[in-house]
Order: structure tokens, then sequence, then C-alpha cells
């Protein structure tokens, strides 16, 4: 693995704009080997080239969508894919019942003459009609060699990365892997390689960004480098920006404010969305969205960028304003343009009219807060999430993960498409504070009046409904009636007060339905993630020598662990220190407790009698007004 020498300059990898890959320096840092889904890669035990494990879902559904998207571009060619494993499962699922029509088809494909045979894809070959893919930021070169070995009717991959010492690993990966004559390592700024494939001929079928942190440097140069109808894949990892956390952050990068929400997650996605198709109008293209993923730690779509004027016009009517209500949360959204119908099968665009909401919330009477621009069409193409699913689901063996992919995009496939953002059940019931219904009762309750609702793979308690604010807060009126609030220990300008002062119009019906329970939940699917392991999460950015760095920031972290909480209380000195306190149980001749009395039972001294009772003796922390009923200091006997 180390030291090998490295095969003669690759001309073809030099007509792809690649640079040869030189002899191996000899390696200083120790290095680990890690097998992830086709791949074997080396790393450096040091923090040198970053690597996240925990991503391998990430990669796994990229592969699985790249797959489909090469079935969907290269079936128009008259190609078909080879797929390893896929084959086998496909007989043994047939039905006794087709094999006669196997044997027409074979049949068929016999007489077929030579030049009329179907042109075949396998992996690791390559296809002069294929995809041309560009991994922008590719680290250790773990994702290309995949691609690499693991998806069929690929023409090249190039693998760039800023970093030497990415990409001599990345060289070193490429010839243990034996995929040099389709993985071609290039060392390169990502944004000025894309804009050097800016010309229709030179452009990239498949894109995937991947960076540490925001993608936004790079979203520019990526939509102008996708050829017409290409796959563009971007990873942003910087959830606390796309959260709410700091919006004017969020504005700066991708040109929309995040708001603090329980629907944070799938806002985050609406954003990315809305910031690549805004890019991507400044050229006269636009995207389409086949799938958006929020997951982990991290928001991951996929969209198709193509070329229409006409079509830019109506990105204005997909984009909108959030109103949301810094009371009760509810939310309300104003689009931005307006598209209409016109005479001889026109379309007609013109500004939206709004504000939809008056500026004080009709529920709790409290402010809004304006958020967006964010993307208001759907996120996803159900037809496409189901042609991935249905190959992940005949052929689970391909990916490790692969019981996970079938419950995130089960879950998607259950989603209500024409709804954007959602509710919780947490957010409705402390909102009015009351007990929390059961997801099946809420569910059943929107159901029997007459609404749709559906969950969200973002978010594990979600309620994704078409139902006004209005209804779904009568909804949560008729359940606070099973399960009463206390009136008086609520503000009266508290937004729980103000929602329960009024009596719902709709009677609500929680008898649980059967069509409630979503199948993906009666199936039991992997739908949410378990923690992988210990620490994960986002991992500390790759610098140069790192393994010393690695380890102080294990050590910072050890020493913050906790920071804010107060140290635990030695047991001796909690003692001694309520022995200082008289109880008052002992005054009152009702203490059973005797010695074992954790306050004290000394009768007070003369002198503290006569301090007690001086007037300019001040009053200690242990005396408490007749009647009061408190017990002086910590640990109430």
């Amino acid at each position: 693995m180390e030291g090998q020498p490295q095969g003669p300059p690759n001309p073809a990898g030099m007509e792809n704009g690649t640079e040869p890959c030189g002899e191996e320096r000899a390696s200083e840092a120790q290095e680990t080997t890690v097998t992830e889904g086709a791949a074997k890669i080396a790393f450096p035990s040091a923090n040198e080239v970053f690597y996240n494990p925990v991503q391998e879902f990430n990669r796994d559904l990229t592969c699985a969508v790249i797959t489909e998207f090469a079935r969907i571009q290269l079936g128009a060619k008259g190609i078909q894919i080879k797929v390893p494993g896929e084959k086998d499962v496909q007989k043994v699922v047939v039905d006794l019942s087709e094999q006669e029509e196997e044997k027409a088809e074979l049949k068929k494909g016999a007489n077929l003459a030579p030049g009329d045979q179907p042109r075949t894809a396998a992996v690791g070959e390559i296809c002069e009609e294929g995809l041309r893919v560009l991994e922008g930021l590719a680290a250790s070169g773990l994702r290309s060699i995949r691609f690499a070995r693991e998806v069929p009717g690929l023409r090249s991959v190039v693998a760039n990365d800023a970093s030497a010492r990415a990409v001599d690993l990345m060289c070193r990966n490429v010839q243990l892997n034996a995929v040099a004559h389709l993985v071609h390592p290039r060392q390169a700024d990502a944004r000025m390689l894309m804009y050097q494939h800016q010309r229709a001929s030179e452009r990239f079928d498949v894109i995937d960004l991947d960076p540490y942190g925001s993608p936004a440097p790079f979203l520019d140069a990526a939509v102008q480098a996708v050829s017409e109808g290409g796959l563009l894949c971007v990873t942003c990892t910087d959830m606390a920006v796309l959260a709410g956390n700091s919006g004017e952050t969020c504005y700066s990068k991708y040109g929309a404010m995040a708001l603090k929400s329980r629907a944070c997650h799938e806002m985050a996605l609406r954003i990315v969305l809305h910031s690549l198709d805004l890019r991507a109008n400044c050229y006269q293209r636009f995207v389409v969205p086949l799938l958006s993923v929020s997951a982990d730690f991290y928001v991951r779509v996929f969209v198709r960028v193509f070329t229409g004027q006409a079509k830019v016009k109506a990105s204005a009517s997909k984009q909108a304003l959030v109103f949301q209500c810094v009371g009760c949360g509810t939310f309300h959204l104003q689009r931005l343009g307006k598209a209409s119908g016109a005479s001889g099968g026109r379309v007609k665009f013109s500004a939206a009219c709004g504000p939809p909401i008056s500026p004080e919330c009709e529920h709790c009477g409290q402010r809004h807060q304006l958020g967006g621009p964010l993307w208001a069409e759907p996120i996803h193409d159900l037809d496409f999430v189901g042609r991935v699913l249905q190959a992940v689901s005949t052929n689970p063996g391909r990916f490790h993960t692969s019981e996970r992919i079938q419950g995130v995009l089960s879950v998607i496939t259950e989603e209500l498409p024409d709804v954007p953002l959602y509710y919780t059940l947490d957010q409705l019931s402390s909102t009015i504070r009351c007990n929390t219904p059961s997801l099946l009762q809420l569910r059943s309750a929107l159901l029997h009046a007459g609404f749709r609702v559906s969950l969200s793979h973002a978010c594990k308690n979600a309620v994704k409904t078409d139902a006004p604010s209005s209804a779904l807060w009568d909804i949560m009126r008729c359940w606070e009636k099973e399960c009463p609030v206390k009136r008086e220990r609520l503000s009266e300008a508290s937004p729980a007060f103000r929602i329960l002062s009024v009596e719902p119009r709709l009677q609500a019906n929680f008898a649980v339905r059967d069509d409630a329970n979503p199948s993906s939940r009666q199936r039991g699917l992997k739908r949410f993630q378990a923690n992988p392991e210990a620490n994960w999460g986002p991992r500390p950015r790759a610098r140069p020598g790192g393994k010393a760095a690695g380890e102080a920031m294990e050590e910072r972290r050890r020493l913050h662990q906790n920071k804010r909480k107060e140290p635990a209380e030695d047991p001796v000195q909690r003692a001694a220190r309520l022995k200082t306190f008289p109880c008052k149980r002992f005054k009152e001749g009702t203490c059973q407790r005797g010695d074992q009395c954790c306050y004290s039972h000394s009768p007070p001294t003369p002198e503290d009698t006569a301090a007690a009772a001086s007037p300019d003796h001040p009053k200690t922390s242990y005396q408490n007004p007749p009647g009061s009923g408190v017990a002086a200091g910590p640990g109430v006997d």
C-alpha cells in the first residue's frame, strides 16, 4: 500500500484535464486502511485528510441515486446498465406465471441480428456514451472510487481537491483499487475547475459537492458546469446557520433568512433549493428537485439543471416568504410571484398580493417573524424516489446502509408533496400546556375532519397536514377538554390562555383509524438513525500534521464537557453545611429522626438569642415568617 510506484502518465487522464500521479512519496505518518462498499481506502492516522465514517449513508444514497440517473440517461440511448447483484435477485423474485413470457423474450433476443443486440454498460468499464462525473472536493477520493467500482455507465470520474496531500493520497488509493482508467485525480480550486467547463461540450453530467461546512462559494460555478438535464448533488453541514441560529449569516450565504422553528430541517432543505434556483436563474437555467434529504447533522439535495428562458420566468412563483408567530408557532406562506392562465393557453406572471395575515396572530395575539424566501414547490420527484427505493429493496446486499435507505425513502414517498413545512406534537401540546396526544390520535382527528396528513422524514414526531391553522388549534382545544389544563396557572397574556379562551368550532374525533398508521411505521422500518458511535457528528477540519491537533481537540472536548453544570458537591461537605441550619420540626417537637436528622437539633445559645433580638442584627437565611410552612435551607426535611 505504501511505497508502490505509480504507473506511467495516463494520456486519457490528461485529455480530461487531470494531472498524472507521480512517484508516491514515502509516508511519514502511519496509515489506516478502511473498507467501505466496494472501495478500500488508505487514510493517514493523523487528521490531514478529512474523512467521516458516519456519512456512509450519504455516500450509499448517492451511489443509488446516480445509478438510477444513469439508467434513465443511458436507457434513452439504448444502453442497459448492469448492477452487481441485481440480475440474480430479479431471478429469485420472478413469478412462475411469467416464465413463459421470459422464454419468449429470450427467443426473440436470440433471433436478433448481431448489430441489433442491446448495448450494456457494466461496473468498472468505460462507457463511451456514459456519464462524466466531477467530485469537486474529493479529499481521500473515497466517493469517486466508489462511483467507479459500484456505479455502471460512467465515462470518467474527475476527483478534484485543492490539497496536495489529499491528491497524493487519492493517487495511491486509485492504484490500490485498480480504477486508474476511470478515476482521474486533479489538484485545482473547485470553482476554477468548474468555471473552465462552462462550454456545453465540456460540462459534467454529474457534479457532487460535499464540502466541509457551506457549499455556497461553489454553487455559482456548479450550476454553470453541469450539463443540460445533468445531476447536481450538494451537501450542507452548516446546520446551525440553516436552522436559524444566525439568520443574517444564512442570508449572506444562501440569500434567505432562516427562522428558529420546529420545522427547521425542512426549512433548511427549502432554503438550499431556493439558493440553487436563484443562482441558476442568472444564467437562464432552473432546477428540478429529485430528492432532498435531512439526515443526522446535514442536508443533502439532488437536483437536475435545465435551460429555458420561459421556464425561468416561473421561478418567482415557486418561492415564498414565511410568516411565523413567535407565540404559538403558527406559520403562513406568501408566494413571491403569481402564475395565472391567459388566453391561448399562455401563462401570465405577475406580482403576488399579500400579506396573508394581520400584524398580530389571530390565535394568540403575538407578532410575526419574517423568514425566507424559500422553495415552496415539492422537494422530491416521487417517481424517481420510487425507482431508487425499488432498486435498493430488490438488491439489499448492495449497500451497508440499505435498511436505512429503504426506511427514509419509504417515509419520503408517504409525505404530502404539496404541503411545505410541518408542526410537531410536542410543539402543539407545549403551546397550550397540556398533555401530548399520541401520534395516531392526532392523525386520526385530522383524517376524521376531512384533511390530509403525513409524517416527515426530517422529524420523528412531525405532523404535515393541509389543514388550516384554525382547524389544527380547534383539534387541540378539543383535546384539552379531555385532558384539562389548570387555567388559574396560565397568564392572561400567554398564548395558551388566549388559545384556550376560544371555544372550538370543530368537534374533533380522536378514535384511531386504520389508515392513521402509515405503512412505514407499521412495518417497523428504520426511519431515523440511532447514534452510530461515540462523539459522532461533524468532524474537525483536516489540518496539516494533524494527529497532535486531533488529540488537543479531544482534550478540549473533555474539559468543556458539562462546563455549564454545577460540580457535584462532596457528601461530607454537604452534611456539614446542612448541620448549620436548625431543624424546624425539632423546634416544634415533631421531628422523629433524632441523630439521623440532617439538620441541627442543638438549642440556640443565649448569645444567639440576644443577637437575634437585636435590631441591628440582620436576619439569617434560615429565618422565615411565622406560619410560612417553608423549611429553611436546602434539602427540606
